[in-house]
């Protein structure tokens, strides 16, 4: 049998493809086209929450309140779950190869914008934010990739691989969240390397520092060039082609629908909520802790690197025991700490005039008036991202083995769509209940109730239709 990398040497376009046949298949390229796209995917994520902390940044340098500070943060959001819906349906009309390089050619643009904004004088950011909630909007596209990059991948893989290459590409991808958090605050604003700084008054610390906010899309403009030459040398595109029309069916089957809202609750969560904890933290800790040893950079970062890990790590357990069973165990898990994060809510008091801190005026310089039992809330915010990154590799693996490969490409390209949403689903609530006084802590639990009844739904639709003796569609 013909190899298939050798039947079009000197093209992009394989032929004779087929990974469930050994003879058909090159798992080196495989492999390669894994590796290749996740790096571009890692890179969409930090594009598409870099915002999320920029904000906290900005609300503490007094250049934006709490309320346009959310909106920053749920901008993201809504154009990554909007643009997922259209990347859906790239892989089988564009090819990976074309696909990927660009996508991470569109990803210049937000970066672009965003090195000549944060450049210029802190007092010429404050009559930015409309403009910023523009670029807010455009660091979407980071986000949106991954309805096409995650079908695509499905493509190069055998059905008994793919809970394993699934699962590495978007733990690995959602690294880029905890990566971007971790390095922007601890190391990136502190280089001037892209342009000169500026002084931002430090609210808590009634001080000036001089930083260097431009440095994070600038670091992330230069490794995106990188990736669209690497992705033009490696990759190349599988035979499976459909139209915008063919693709539609997904739509007439019910596990569609039933597959988007457990992976809304797992996605969902871990999305919105690794958009949301830096503010959160913000609004209810009167000094976020950071971590000396990472360059002072806060403990906001643990949400994101707590859920990619563990979906990383599961995907190996998902193929062994199949996707449906770590599912339920997903939804339990949220559903659990979800009730306590609620009683670490509850617990929210409100600082007494007396304990906030002041300038030298005698003007209130903190931005929380509450205090979260922090360690509760880290117990409760921690084990949700965890489960959520369980379910996060344990959905992926369903996917493939309810559906045929076309079909399997597309669904997961719309469930990843519709949960993108969560940085939206979740800042939007938590400004609109928070208002602008009063304690901030016990007024977004309704958020958390919803999660937990979501949590409960989504067990009983994984545990009859995938995972008891007899299911439907058991995986």
């Amino acid at each position: 049998m013909t190899n298939p990398v050798q039947a079009q040497r000197g093209s992009h376009e394989l032929t004779d493809w087929n990974p469930e046949d050994p003879e058909r298949w090159d798992s080196k390229l495989a492999w390669a086209t894994l590796w290749t796209t996740t790096f571009s995917l890692t890179l969409g994520f930090m594009v598409w929450f870099m915002v999320s902390v920029i904000a906290p940044m900005l609300q503490n340098a007094q250049i934006v309140d709490k309320s346009q500070g959310f909106w920053l943060v749920a901008m993201p959001g809504l154009a990554g779950g909007t643009l997922r819906l259209v990347w859906m349906f790239f892989p089988p009309i564009f090819g990976t190869r074309k696909m990927v390089i660009w996508s991470t050619v569109a990803l210049w643009a937000p970066m672009i914008g965003w090195v000549f904004t944060l450049v210029q004088p802190a007092e010429a950011l404050q009559g930015q934010f409309k403009w910023m909630m523009c670029l807010a909007f455009l660091t979407g596209i980071g986000g949106g990739v991954f309805s096409g990059y995650m079908p695509s991948t499905s493509y190069f893989f055998p059905k008994s691989k793919q809970g394993v290459a699934l699962g590495l590409q978007a733990g690995i991808g959602n690294f880029g969240v905890s990566v971007v958090q971790l390095l922007t605050p601890g190391i990136l604003i502190s280089i001037g390397i892209f342009g000169p700084g500026k002084v931002i008054p430090k609210a808590k610390a009634n001080a000036e520092g001089l930083t260097f906010l431009q440095t994070a899309p600038a670091f992330i403009l230069v490794l995106l060039v990188l990736a669209a030459f690497l992705a033009y040398i490696v990759l190349k595109t599988v035979p499976i082609k459909a139209n915008f029309a063919s693709q539609m069916d997904i739509f007439r089957n019910k596990h569609t629908w039933l597959m988007t809202l457990i992976y809304v609750l797992t996605f969902g969560c871990f999305s919105g909520l690794a958009g949301t904890f830096g503010m959160m933290l913000n609004n209810m800790v009167p000094s976020v802790p950071k971590v000396a040893w990472l360059g002072g950079a806060t403990i906001a970062f643990l949400g994101a690197f707590t859920g990619s890990m563990s979906r990383v790590l599961w995907g190996p357990l998902c193929d062994r025991f199949g996707g449906g069973i770590w599912t339920l165990v997903s939804a339990i898990g949220i559903g659990g700490s979800a009730l306590i994060v609620i009683a670490a809510l509850n617990g929210t008091r409100m600082i007494p005039e007396e304990e906030l801190a002041r300038n030298d005026e005698g003007v209130i310089t903190q931005i929380a008036k509450c205090e979260v039992p922090l360690g509760l809330f880290l117990v409760g915010m921690l084990s949700l991202f965890f489960f959520a990154g369980v379910g996060n590799a344990a959905t992926f693996k369903q996917m493939p083995m309810i559906f045929p490969p076309r079909q399997a490409g597309g669904v997961i390209g719309w469930t990843a769509a519709i949960a993108a949403f969560g940085p939206f689903m979740f800042s939007y609530p938590m400004n609109q209940l928070s208002g602008s006084s009063g304690n901030f802590g016990q007024k977004i639990i309704p958020v958390f109730v919803i999660v937990l009844l979501l949590a409960v739904v989504c067990a009983v639709i994984d545990w009859w239709f995938y995972t008891r003796e007899g299911a439907e569609a058991k995986s």
